[in-house]
């Protein structure tokens, strides 16, 4: 294994109590530092319980798994605190941290909100927001942490599909911006294409295959798309 790889699955596998079949197993990968990896697969094969364990929701039950200490995730809709404002809310862990003054926290939440183009909306309270505001908000939350690797759950898949391209637009900035290693779950072999280095296909509980996507951005747009789309597709419903 690399010395750049912030995270690395060797032979993992988790197993719930009173569940006969693991969630996941054998699962082995690693990724460097800055890369964007994307995870897709039939509902059931494990992405999300491989991410869980990555996040350190779930412990895996064998196998060796290497990660960093500061992860943060973005859920679906952001999955705010409807009581919180918008500044409120990213300024949320900023707050479980001792010792950070007032001014550096006001300065870091409006610095991330300002990047995902909601600093006008801070006061707002999530009932007041768009779905894909929320979204921008939740984003915004896990970012303002600082974190080494930014964990994205499927967080497109309840927005409307131009909403959901402007928010892939924001996420692709935000990575050259920040050069960040970002790990995502998706449904969507295209938004997979889209946006990551490497696309990695579960299939069965296990990483099926693994694929380097080299196209430029923005990649909707690139003959190459289609073909990448297709070999993955391929393989996915093989």
């Amino acid at each position: 294994m690399s010395e750049n790889n912030v995270i690395e699955f060797a032979h993992v596998a988790k197993r719930y109590p009173g569940e006969k079949t693991a969630a996941i197993h054998n699962v082995s990968f690693a990724v460097e530092e800055g890369e964007f990896v994307c995870f897709v697969g039939p509902s059931g094969c494990g992405k999300t319980t491989t991410l869980k364990i990555i996040a350190g929701l779930e412990q895996a039950t064998s196998g060796t798994v290497k990660k960093p200490k500061n992860v943060s995730m973005a859920f679906q809709l952001g999955a705010l605190f409807p009581w919180l404002t918008a500044f409120e809310n990213v300024a949320f862990g900023l707050r479980q941290k001792e010792g950070m003054h007032e001014s550096s926290i006001t300065r870091a939440v409006d610095q991330q909100l300002e990047m995902l183009g909601m600093l006008n909306f801070r006061d707002r309270y999530p009932s007041e927001l768009s779905g894909g505001q929320r979204q921008r908000v939740g984003i915004a939350r896990a970012l303002a942490v600082d974190p080494a690797v930014l964990l994205l759950d499927e967080p497109f898949s309840a927005l409307d599909p131009k909403t959901t391209a402007e928010l892939h637009d924001d996420i692709i900035k935000i990575w050259h911006r920040t050069h960040k290693t970002i790990v995502m779950v998706s449904h969507l072999i295209e938004e997979a294409v889209s946006l990551a280095d490497r696309v990695i296909l579960m299939r069965e509980g296990t990483v099926d295959s693994i694929y380097h996507i080299q196209l430029p951005y923005p990649r909707r747009e690139n003959e190459g798309f289609h073909h990448d789309v297709m070999r993955i597709r391929k393989e996915f419903f093989k």
